[in-house]
């Protein structure tokens, strides 16, 4: 069966996203603000489930239309086939609404007349007045848009982020999918040195290391659609894992570090690694930034050093961005890519960035400045005579 496949991403990283699906071999439908739609059968609900690296969830889209009055809603979600998707004995239920610029903005009711309409649609099909709900969970979400309804099931149950390797974290943690989505934004690669100088619990570390050795972020976890044996066999679930199993490379060289000042996030950041099966592909040491020299040319840094609303006050932000400059100045060669909220960086750094691009980080407006360095001469190729 063909699906309509709907991944939300942050604001700002919807190209990412889009190449990564396009990547996996999907056609892509469209791109809005915050989302990507495809298209793709039942193995690509896994498929995308296991493999994307910065997206929030993967939904299924059982319908949209237009609707300006509730009865209007109702009767449209009502139409639905729900019987294609949800077994006689599923459990569902409208886990989340949202509305913008629509007439229809009581979550609520959308929520209680959306789980209503299918419950009215769901006993009619299956000719019982009161559906068991007692077997595996459906969980619905309604987005509304200038009266532009999406109703979808959730395929993935915990977002993306939870990779399932981060246990310790620090005060301010970045989440996995936005962290290898800044990494993706930037054009390192395996073979190129990698510092993050405010590691914390080592998050773009783990992940710049999980890309190097190609290992898929959902390999590890559990989903929500690995219960619907109606739609996914269990099998489908197991050969795509073991395919992905046989795409990791954990002998691939690396120069990945990640230094903090505070210890504890050290050790935190090594466990997390370990959990994530990479600790041999990062070195991990308390370092305070003002320390950080490296004698290799075009690394690069990438990190998400504190600002702000995260931990500092404004005198200790700007002496913080300054030393930040004063030791990029000293690395030869390098680019620097880092994620902040403090508009007033590239004054304290003493450079204008060469690209800066706004990214949502929950509701707080930060800005991915880009310091470019010079492209590494190209490698001469040599054949063996």
């Amino acid at each position: 069966m063909i699906h309509t496949l709907m991944v939300p991403c942050h604001f700002g990283l919807e190209a990412v996203l889009k190449r990564e699906i396009y990547d996996l071999g999907y056609e892509i439908l469209k791109t809005e603000d915050g989302r990507v739609t495809f298209e793709g059968d039942d193995e690509a609900i896994a498929m995308a489930n296991i493999h994307i690296r910065t997206g929030e969830r993967v939904l299924l889209v059982v319908g949209s239309f237009k609707a300006y009055t509730f009865e209007e809603f109702f009767d449209k979600v009502e139409a639905l086939p729900w019987e294609n998707y949800i077994p006689k004995n599923g459990k569902f239920w409208v886990k989340k609404a949202s509305s913008v610029k629509s007439k229809l903005f009581s979550t609520s009711d959308l929520q209680s007349l959306g789980k209503k309409a299918m419950a009215k649609r769901l006993g009619k099909i299956y000719g019982i007045d009161w559906l068991p709900e007692d077997g595996a969970a459906y969980p619905v979400r309604i987005f509304i848009n200038k009266d532009e309804v999406t109703v979808a099931l959730d395929t993935t149950g915990e977002s993306l982020h939870k990779r399932g390797y981060r246990v310790r974290v620090s005060k301010a943690p970045l989440e996995e999918t936005l962290a290898a989505a800044l990494i993706s934004l930037t054009p390192w690669h395996k073979d190129r040195i990698l510092v993050d100088p405010f590691c914390g619990c080592g998050t773009i570390p783990i992940e710049a290391a999980m890309m190097a050795a190609n290992i898929a972020p959902g390999i590890s976890r559990n989903f929500q659609a690995e219960d619907w044996t109606n739609l996914i066999p269990k099998s489908t679930w197991k050969d795509l894992r073991e395919e992905a199993k046989e795409e990791i490379n954990l002998d691939v060289e690396t120069n990945i570090q990640g230094y903090d000042l505070d210890p504890e996030m050290i050790e935190a950041a090594r466990d997390n690694a370990k959990r994530a099966g990479v600790e041999n592909l990062i070195h991990f040491q308390a370092r305070d930034v003002k320390d950080l020299r490296n004698p290799k040319k075009y690394g690069f840094l990438i990190t998400n050093p504190p600002y702000g609303e995260r931990l500092m006050a404004d005198d200790e932000v700007s002496g913080l961005y300054k030393t930040i400059g004063d030791v990029y100045k000293g690395l030869d060669s390098w680019s620097m890519y880092l994620i902040t909220s403090f508009d007033k960086a590239e004054n304290f750094i003493g450079r204008k960035a060469d690209k800066n691009r706004k990214i949502y980080n929950g509701m707080i407006k930060t800005y991915f400045y880009q310091f470019m360095g010079p492209k590494p001469p190209k490698r001469k190729n040599t054949v063996d005579e």
